[in-house]
């Protein structure tokens, strides 16, 4: 005979929080509720499950291959939950909730005018902003803990998310215009691989782009340094003789740097807003997009 699982939310949020800390008291003290309560409810749950999730040593816990088993399963019902709450809380009002978004660098200019216009017309949401390499951001949407972000993308079809196309931008040789490489009018990718480059670092998606059309031409670059902040890549540009290769959107806002076009038409990439395909979308992701799409035009 197949036993009845009768088990409660709350015993599952006991369960992600005592997994994540591995250590009951701390778990507990997240969970705002007593250790003795919260050992109680895993063992409740544990009996109702008819297998241990954790192996206790001595003040130790660790989860069992049957606790990380559930753990996914967990954070996934508990996810859903609270994506259907948000889902009645949008048919009844917008005046509050959360919303968030990720962004890659090269947004910054883009994004400040839709946000500012968003924010006064809903001021009851409170926006999220995280900056990050698209790889990065990437995971964190496709784990939903981001509602939508902004980025470039290099992969073809992915059955998981959407792309909703918004500019395109060229990849460019940029230098301080007190640099005497900023009077060129362009530079070839040969002429290019004789300086020596910094970039991004790997993760961000212009990066894992250049690479590929240095490898596409046959050509060696000569990389000195990556850097995995783009604020400080730009920075280093501007206050040195360095040579960079970014995307052209970035230089928003740097009126010291020049942009020199890369003799190559394969050189122009498109940017997107990036959704997980088969999800439930907030109605402020959804209309922030849409003022997003309008400042665009």
């Amino acid at each position: 005979m197949i036993k009845t699982i009768d088990m409660e939310l709350r015993q599952l949020e006991y369960f992600v929080h005592a997994a994540e800390k591995l250590h009951f008291t701390e778990a507990a003290a997240a969970a705002f509720i007593t250790q003795s309560t919260l050992s109680q409810q895993i063992k409740n749950l544990e009996e109702e499950l008819g297998m241990l999730l954790f192996d206790r040593i001595g003040k130790q816990v660790r989860l069992t291959e049957a606790g990380q088993v559930f753990l996914s399963h967990a954070k996934k019902i508990l996810l859903n939950v609270k994506k259907a709450k948000q889902a009645i809380t949008d048919l009844n009002t917008l005046v509050t909730g959360e919303l968030k978004i990720g962004v890659s660098y090269v947004f910054t200019s883009r994004i400040l005018p839709s946000l500012t216009s968003f924010s006064a017309k809903y001021p009851g949401i409170n926006i999220h902003l995280e900056y990050g390499p698209s790889e990065e951001l990437d995971k964190k949407l496709r784990a939903s803990e981001l509602d939508l972000i902004l980025a470039f993308h290099n992969k073809g079809v992915d059955d998981n998310l959407e792309l909703q196309p918004l500019f395109r931008s060229n990849i460019v040789m940029v230098v301080s215009k007190k640099n005497k490489l900023s009077e060129l009018k362009s530079v070839t990718l040969k002429e290019l691989s004789q300086f020596e480059l910094i970039l991004p670092a790997a993760g961000f998606s212009s990066r894992e782009f250049i690479n590929e059309v240095f490898k596409k031409n046959k050509i060696q670059p000569k990389i000195k340094m990556d850097v995995n902040d783009m604020h400080a890549l730009l920075s280093l540009l501007k206050n040195s003789d360095m040579v960079g290769v970014i995307n052209e959107k970035a230089l928003g806002g740097w009126d010291e740097l020049s942009a020199v076009p890369i003799a190559n038409k394969s050189l122009t990439r498109q940017s997107f807003i990036i959704w997980q395909k088969d999800v439930y979308r907030k109605k402020a992701a959804l209309l922030f997009a849409e003022e997003l799409l309008n400042k665009q035009e």
